[in-house]
């Protein structure tokens, strides 16, 4: 039974199972919610929770409101996160705890640079996308191959690769092919080693990904997290100057002492 407020009426919405427990359905489906923000690395918009869910729109906003309302979750710009109350409950969440105060450096580094904005993670001896920033000028990379399988291809994979030590990247290497994607991906290990050993902070990809896309990454290192930050263009308009190298290792700090933060409080 709806309400006014286009939720479910507690009180009248009681399923009764035959020969099992009395159920309150509304509290199924905000636990449901919970599951299914819980489940992503992202922000999770309304919409697709409500999809998901398999409730109503206006159903989902009501109960996604009380959920945010007592801090079981918590509405950034692009969608909903686990909230201060859930996160003590859900520590392996790190990429999402994150993601409250990384999401504001994400949108800064987009509009300075004026592209797509990524953030990867080194995860279980894994390169993870878990975040993109994006918006109707900037449009993300069209991510053909997962980040997993394209490390030596991406600037946010080169930066985590070159953060690992020798034996961790050799061990990463050899249960990854260093695969041909375009005429200018690196494939020679060898090759690989040098460009990584002498790129400090900072790594491109031109056009090594994806023909007619250009990335710029900064590596981002704190307690407990390796990852990197990246910004994809087209080709035709990136430029490597000072200045871009100086912007992306600017806000790949800035999520480094995010993830310290973080860690204090974990």
């Amino acid at each position: 039974m709806l309400d006014t407020a286009g939720g479910y009426d507690d009180v009248a919405e009681v399923a009764l199972v035959s020969n099992g427990p009395t159920l309150i359905g509304s509290v199924q489906r905000a636990l449901h919610l919970l599951d299914a923000v819980g489940a992503s690395s992202r922000p999770v918009t309304a919409k697709h929770l409500a999809r998901t869910v398999g409730v109503p729109l206006p159903t989902a906003y009501h109960l996604l409101r009380t959920l945010v309302h007592e801090g079981y979750l918590r509405k950034l710009e692009d969608g909903y996160v686990l909230g201060e109350r859930l996160r003590p409950a859900a520590p392996e969440h790190v990429s999402q705890r994150l993601l409250t105060h990384v999401r504001p450096i994400l949108r800064a580094l987009r509009d300075e640079l004026h592209g797509a904005a990524y953030l990867a993670l080194y995860t279980d001896g894994e390169i993870e996308l878990v975040d993109i920033v994006d918006g109707p000028r900037t449009p993300p990379a069209d991510l053909w191959v997962g980040a997993h399988e394209a490390g030596h291809a991406t600037a946010f994979g080169k930066c985590i690769l070159a953060t690992l030590t020798r034996d961790e990247r050799a061990d990463y290497l050899a249960r990854h092919r260093l695969a041909d994607l375009t005429p200018n991906t690196i494939t020679d290990a060898r090759t690989l080693e040098h460009s990584l050993s002498s790129g400090g902070e900072v790594f491109d990809d031109r056009q090594e990904y994806l023909l007619g896309t250009a990335c710029l990454g900064g590596v981002v290192h704190g307690p407990g997290v390796l990852g990197a930050v990246a910004v994809s263009l087209p080709a035709r308009r990136y430029r490597a100057t000072r200045a871009a190298a100086r912007v992306m290792q600017r806000a790949a700090h800035r999520v480094s002492r995010a993830a310290a933060a973080d860690a204090v409080t974990r």
